[in-house]
């Protein structure tokens, strides 16, 4: 169970609604309520979320986890989970669209990202926390970024020179990576990793 599918669950029984109702407005089969209301479905597409909150005289935001303002607004924003991002060996950027993810009113963040590995432990970020990210070309030395080489994406911490790019892990069991202008690779930041957010452990 989580606060989402908590809410689903309460708020359909205050409005009085069955399962094949809610389903019938959110355009989806009763088995999957069922699995929202029981947490077995945790990133609910954008599209059905909207619907489902309609369905229960709700918002998204408000079924998402954040409350709602004095003024009745909701608070916070829904940011697009574009897949995970290695810490550690890069690996191949899964930049599918697979959910969105319940950002703080104050995050200013264009997607989130999953970290994999243990590189950047020393900065707390673990196995399976999601990265929020905002998208911008470049970064201050020190500043962590998901960068791009060639087709493989991974979180560092970024060091540049005039002539090299290095990525430094928050772990002292990986060596850094050091890339050269000459060395004529394709590579990119597709920007800073300005929050995370870990699950209970």
């Amino acid at each position: 169970m989580n606060v989402t599918s908590e809410r689903i669950r309460e708020l359909r029984r205050e409005r009085g609604l069955t399962l094949e109702q809610v389903a019938q407005k959110a355009r989806v089969g009763r088995s999957t309520v069922r699995k929202w209301e029981a947490g077995l479905i945790r990133n609910i597409r954008q599209d059905k979320m909207a619907l489902l909150a309609k369905a229960l005289d709700t918002t998204p935001e408000y079924l998402m986890g954040w409350g709602e303002n004095a003024a009745g607004k909701a608070e916070g924003a829904l940011v697009p989970m574009l897949g995970a991002i290695a810490c550690g060996v890069p690996v191949f950027a899964e930049n599918d669209f697979c959910g969105y993810v319940a950002s703080a009113p104050s995050l200013h963040a264009d997607f989130a990202l999953r970290a994999r590995g243990d590189s950047m432990t020393g900065a707390r970020i673990l196995d399976g926390d999601v990265v929020f990210i905002k998208k911008q070309e470049s970064v201050e030395n020190g500043e962590i970024a998901a960068v791009v080489i060639e087709d493989e994406a991974t979180l560092k911490r970024v060091y540049k020179t005039a002539d090299t790019l290095t990525l430094v892990a928050e772990n002292p069991a990986y060596a850094p990576i050091v890339l050269r202008k000459k060395d004529n690779k394709k590579v990119f930041i597709l920007g800073k990793a300005v929050a995370f957010q870990s699950s209970v452990r």
